[in-house]
């Protein structure tokens, strides 16, 4: 059996001392000012034994991130219906591109993408309001993490209005589809929440841990999704959880993962282990550039890959 332990300290030893560390989102004012050398890794294991290296404790803007959080919401509101207003396809473009709304009828092509995701949010806010709608991603988050201390990050959730008027011309360019029910600038506020809400790498790794799980809380064995539900939230974390390089990220890892452009990486070993990485560095598509290189280190010293042979 691998030592976890020090395949996790030799992983943050190296990342530490990366010499190129990609380049900070800086288009978002908030993000624009986070010090690019910081690397933190967490591991939390099935048994519940927690890993952790480098900047484990540092909370993060999660970023996109969320998005696995709020298509768990969602989905758990209206079902399957969810995909008949949002795809499940890799998109082959830049996570905010509006290239495909227009022959796609205004479907985004999947739900990790910025158009996809404010379908999502549109769908968690229907019925509700912005406050509330954030309210229940929060508790929802601090319910997983069993963490009560999970915030949203004010300046940067201000900053991403501020500054996103890509997110602005998507959302609009779908209502025009009449693929958005509520006014464009609630469901923007949302979704600017969610992309602001900061988390350690300890508190997101125990935040996935239901995907590692089929779905059940670890502390109460309740179950937050069902089976079914959780191998299919993983099925679209892996083809579309990195935007235009989730080939890449399959190819080189091989496990699930959701990555954000805050830096941070929420992968996912079902059965074995709930990972999540931080480094603000991003490479040319978005991803974490270390963190995306600390998970193929450990799915190479472990065997973690789901193309694997069962042992």
């Amino acid at each position: 059996m691998a030592d976890i332990a020090n395949i996790v300290a030799d992983i943050a030893a190296e990342m530490a001392a990366a010499p190129h560390r990609g380049k900070v989102a800086d288009y978002i004012p908030a993000l624009a000012r986070v010090d690019i050398g910081r690397f933190g890794i967490a591991v939390i294991l099935a048994d519940g034994t927690v890993h952790v290296g480098g900047d484990a404790d540092i909370p993060f803007s999660i970023q996109s991130v969320s998005k696995v959080f709020m298509l768990t919401i969602a989905l758990g509101r209206v079902g399957d219906a969810l995909w008949r207003r949002v795809g499940r396809e890799p998109s082959g473009s830049a996570f905010n591109s509006i290239v495909q709304l227009e022959s796609e009828h205004g479907i985004p092509r999947n739900p990790f993408i910025n158009a996809g995701a404010i379908v999502v949010s549109d769908i968690v806010l229907q019925g509700s309001d912005v406050r509330s709608a954030a309210g229940d991603l929060l508790r929802f988050l601090r319910f997983l993490a069993d963490d009560d201390s999970i915030v949203i990050d004010r300046e940067v959730a201000e900053s991403e209005a501020q500054t996103g008027f890509r997110n602005y011309a998507l959302a609009n360019y779908i209502k025009a589809f009449g693929n958005l029910r509520n006014p464009v600038e609630d469901t923007l506020q949302l979704y600017f929440n969610q992309c602001g809400i900061a988390m350690s790498c300890r508190q997101l790794a125990a935040a996935g841990r239901y995907l590692m799980l089929d779905g059940r809380h670890p502390a109460t064995g309740q179950q937050v999704v069902t089976a079914r539900r959780a191998r299919r939230i993983n099925a679209v974390m892996l083809t579309c959880g990195h935007y235009d390089g989730s080939g890449e990220f399959a190819y080189r890892v091989g496990i699930p993962g959701k990555s954000g452009v805050g830096g941070g990486i929420l992968a996912v070993v079902p059965g074995e282990a709930s990972i999540a990485v931080w480094s603000p560095g991003l490479n040319e598509r978005g991803n974490s550039q270390l963190g995306s290189l600390a998970l193929e280190r450990l799915s190479e010293a472990t065997g973690w890959s789901i193309f694997n042979p069962p042992v």
